[in-house]
C-alpha cells in the first residue's frame, strides 16, 4: 500500500471488484448471496453498548437480588417525605402497564414505611403482529425518616410465554436468571442471549423508578416555576 492509499481507498477498490464479479453471477445465485448477507447486516446493526448492564448492574445481598438507594431530602421531616412517597407509589400503581396483582401491601405513617407489590407488563418488542412481553413482579419498600428516604426493590420474578388465557407460562426468579452468575459469560464481558433482554429491561425499569422518586420532591418547585413563568419551559 502506497502512502497515498488508505483503508477507504482499499475498501473502495474491493467493492468495485465485487460489483464487477456480481454482474457475472446467475440471477438465482445472486438472490442466494443476498440472502446470506442479510444476517450479517442484521448482526452489525444490532450491536450495542452493554457496559451499563455488565458486572454489578444487578446487585445481590445474601444471595438475593436487591436494588436499593438512599437519598437526602433537605428541609422535610418524616411525615412530609412519607406523604410525597405515598403519592408517588399510588402514581406508579396507576401506570399503563400495571396489572391486577399490583396493590399497596403496607402503609404505616408512624414508622414511615410503605410497601407496594407490583405486577406489570415488561415489553421487549411491540410491532404489528409481534408482541414479546413478560409479567414483571417485584416488591418495592420505602422507608422515610427526617431528611432521608430509603428504597428497596426485591423479590423480582418474571412470568413469560404464557398463553392467551394467562396460563402455561414459565416463571423465572431474578436470582436464577438475571444475576451476574446466570446472565454473563465466563469472561463477564457479555450478556447471555436468553436472559439479556430481561436484565437490560429490569435495570432500566429500576433506574426509572428510583429517579422518579427523587424527582417527586422537585415537582412542587417545578410547578411553582411554571406558574411564575407561564411561557417558559421548565425541566
Amino acid at each position: 500500500m502506497t502512502k497515498t492509499e488508505g483503508p477507504s481507498a482499499r475498501y473502495c477498490f474491493s467493492f468495485i471488484k465485487f460489483a464487477q464479479n456480481f454482474k457475472k453471477i446467475e440471477p438465482m445465485r445472486k438472490i442466494l448471496l443476498l440472502l446470506l448477507c442479510v444476517p450479517m447486516l442484521v448482526c452489525a446493526k444490532s450491536k450495542r453498548d452493554d457496559s451499563k448492564y455488565l458486572v454489578g448492574a444487578v446487585p445481590e445481598v445474601n444471595g438475593q437480588v436487591l436494588f436499593q438507594q438512599t437519598f437526602a431530602v433537605e428541609g422535610k421531616n418524616k411525615q412530609q417525605i412519607y406523604d410525597v412517597m405515598k403519592a408517588y407509589l399510588n402514581q406508579l400503581m396507576k401506570g399503563e402497564q400495571q396489572m391486577k396483582g399490583t396493590k399497596m401491601a403496607m402503609e404505616d405513617a408512624s414508622t414511615g414505611t410503605l410497601v407496594g407489590r407490583f405486577e406489570e407488563w415488561m415489553i421487549f418488542k411491540k410491532k404489528p403482529f409481534v408482541l414479546d412481553r413478560t409479567r414483571f413482579r417485584y416488591l418495592l419498600t420505602i422507608k422515610c425518616s427526617d431528611g432521608k428516604c430509603h428504597m428497596e426493590l426485591t423479590q423480582i420474578s418474571y412470568y413469560y410465554e404464557e398463553d392467551l388465557d394467562g396460563y402455561n407460562g414459565r416463571t423465572y426468579k431474578a436470582e436464577e436468571w438475571i444475576n451476574d452468575a446466570n446472565a454473563l459469560n465466563k469472561a463477564q464481558n457479555k450478556l447471555l442471549w436468553g436472559s439479556a433482554k430481561f436484565r437490560r429491561k429490569t435495570v432500566d425499569r429500576v433506574e426509572e423508578i428510583f429517579t422518579g422518586a427523587r424527582d417527586a420532591f422537585e415537582q412542587p418547585a417545578k410547578e411553582e416555576h411554571r406558574a411564575t413563568k407561564p411561557y417558559g419551559r421548565s425541566l
